[in-house]
């Protein structure tokens, strides 16, 4: 079996459970060596699947059960706007959380036919947009910000402002975005102040520990 398969596996055997699951139990199941199966579950957190681990009886490894939603049906046609749609936005960088928009775009794209998928692609080829609305932001740092916000995760950012290159802990309370900058408005853990981040500024972001 393929590492991709293993993993697209393994992701399905925890979905399909209600209680946890040993790492023994599921290199039995697919195979493999422990050791490996450490490495997928790593893998599987990496791409931000919801994994955690439970304790005690019935414990193991388990997904989040908020992971799963109940079936939505749209028509092809409301999916392929969605992805126009969608695509817009993180083209357009007017949302700072374009890694978790990406990710729902990509699973409705495979969901449609092939037809729909040729339907959408003459659509996005019909439709120009013009202008960005915001500078650009490093990859990796909106990827950190945006698990930040999401988790309600304290984190620490290397910031260029008036001050020169300083460093600082934070929370994030809110953001704002408009045509030109987005904005972070946080929470200072070291000073207990107010203090607003210009994203675009950010060199560097870490997630503190929980």
């Amino acid at each position: 079996m393929r590492r991709a398969q293993r993993l697209f596996a393994l992701a399905e055997l925890l979905r399909a459970r209600r209680t946890g699951v040993t790492a023994l139990a599921l290199a039995e199941r697919l195979g493999v060596s422990v050791r490996t199966v450490y490495r997928d579950l790593d893998a599987l957190r990496d791409a931000e699947l919801p994994l955690h681990g439970e304790r005690g009886r019935g414990g193991g490894f388990v997904l989040d059960r908020s992971y799963s939603m109940p079936p939505v049906n749209f028509t092809a046609r409301e999916a392929a706007v969605l992805l126009a749609a969608g695509g817009w936005l993180i083209e357009q960088r007017m949302i700072p959380y374009a890694q978790t928009l990406q990710t729902a775009l990509d699973k409705v794209r495979a969901a449609l036919p092939a037809p729909a998928q040729r339907e959408l692609d003459a659509l996005q080829r019909s439709v120009s947009y013009v202008g960005v609305p915001a500078p650009p932001v490093d990859p990796q740092v909106q990827r950190v910000i945006e698990r930040a916000w999401l988790d309600r995760r304290a984190l620490r950012l290397t910031y260029d402002g008036a001050e020169g290159t300083t460093t600082r802990r934070v929370r994030i309370r809110s953001v704002v975005v408009d045509r030109r900058e987005t904005l972070l408005n946080t929470d200072d853990l070291d000073k207990q102040a107010a203090r607003q981040f210009k994203l675009h500024r950010v060199r560097a972001a870490k997630l503190l520990p929980t």
